[in-house]
């Protein structure tokens, strides 16, 4: 049975009473004092426990590995970055203590964190109300901006939508949405559908599962008796695992019904097993696989520390952010707020997915579409691509069909 549309957001943002009421400061007073003496404190806010941190712990090991790298070429206006490292264990409300203890008691000049919409949506009015700055890594369904969030994961319009023009140009026209229950796949969603009726694709069913469900089979007969010619995936974390071994039981390959996934990337294929997904679908902006030397250089480092791992899009971008924000902060002179955000605008670097820049006016990235193939050794291959970076259209304004969604 399907719950209501914003039941599990509202539970998700019932904030204890003393985030609520606390008082923010000047714009800029914690970050300045978070760079007092000679060094400057960084926050690190992901869930390391529960159903999410299959997805999360990576993300976190790629900015610690990013801030290391800038330590090793003297840090950021002369001084060490110092990490402080926080667990939103999975857990909304979680996340806004957290950031709150961040900003508030260790005086952090900016946070890198967060994965679910959830976890943002809670953590947001913290960094709003405190004038704080959050660099959120993992592509989202859009509709949204914040003053005081850089976005350097894809919004809608460069993963969501390029994945739906993969399979609309193969042919795939009757298509099934499954979905975790909170605010990213019931937004996601909500596009998608917006996007099939102008586009003359007829959506055969639309379910969800709380974040952590691991019985799909009842979901997976649903499935097999619409006969679709695809579905289109927004589970997250864990529940990913037990669908694609329970939909691979019950006879589903890739070949048979293909899945686009927009939230399993190498990490999550090695806890799904390759076996249960090879072949299958993915949309996003960077593989381990993409070409180019910043990037052989990246997988390098990264898998020097941490051996036998895999990289990732969410991991990169989240890698991307701290030299994103470095940079500001050198062009601004300042870890102050205002002073980075100013900065920020137009910044672009060689990372590991090619050319990134900032838009200054929505605050989120330039990015290159991706989609993907599975293959046998659980690394992803790129079958096609945008070339180019998309400028990031998060309300969806430049797509007819999308009005009044926002």
């Amino acid at each position: 049975m399907r719950k209501k549309f914003f039941r599990p957001l509202a539970a998700a943002l019932v904030l204890p009473a003393a985030l609520l009421t606390a008082c923010g400061g000047e714009s800029g007073d914690t970050a300045e004092a978070g760079a007092a003496g000679n060094t400057i404190k960084v926050g690190v806010l992901h869930s390391l426990s529960g159903t999410m941190s299959i997805s999360e712990v990576t993300v976190k090991n790629s900015e610690l590995l990013a801030i290391e790298e800038i330590n090793a070429k003297g840090g950021v206006l002369g001084k060490k970055l110092e990490p402080v490292v926080e667990d939103g264990a999975s857990d909304w409300p979680t996340f806004a203590q957290k950031a709150q203890k961040l900003i508030k008691k260790d005086k952090v000049a900016t946070v890198f964190g967060g994965w679910t919409s959830a976890s943002r949506k809670a953590m947001l009015p913290v960094f709003e109300r405190n004038k704080a700055l959050l660099w959120y890594p993992v592509q989202y369904e859009g509709l949204e901006s914040s003053p005081y969030i850089f976005y350097t994961g894809a919004t809608t319009n460069q993963q969501i939508v390029p994945g739906l023009d993969y399979l609309k140009e193969k042919g795939k026209k009757k298509i099934y949405l499954v979905g975790s229950d909170y605010v990213f796949p019931r937004t996601a969603n909500k596009i998608i559908k917006a996007y099939a009726k102008a586009n003359g694709m007829q959506i055969l069913g639309e379910e969800y599962t709380p974040l952590g469900h691991t019985e799909y089979s009842t979901l997976v007969n649903k499935i097999s008796d619409a006969k679709p010619d695809a579905v289109f995936n927004t589970l997250n974390g864990d529940s990913n695992v037990a669908f694609f071994k329970q939909l691979k039981s019950a006879g589903f390959d890739a070949a048979k019904l293909p899945v686009m996934s927009v939230s399993i990337a190498e990490e999550e294929v090695k806890g799904i097993g390759v076996p249960n997904i090879e072949g299958q679908l993915v949309a996003w902006n960077y593989y381990q696989t993409t070409s180019g030397a910043t990037n052989d250089a990246f997988v390098k480092a990264f898998q020097a520390k941490h051996k036998g791992a895999v990289t990732s899009d969410p991991m990169e971008a989240g890698y991307n952010a701290v030299h994103l924000w470095a940079a500001a902060a050198e062009k601004a002179g300042s870890v102050e707020v205002e002073a980075v955000k100013k900065a920020a605008a137009g910044i672009s670097l060689d990372l590991p997915e090619g050319k990134v820049t900032i838009d200054g006016p929505t605050q989120h990235v330039y990015k290159t579409a991706r989609i993907g193939v599975i293959g046998k050794d659980g690394l992803i291959k790129e079958v096609w691509s945008s070339k180019e970076p998309i400028k990031p259209d998060p309300y969806l304004k430049s797509y007819p069909w999308a009005s009044g969604l926002s």
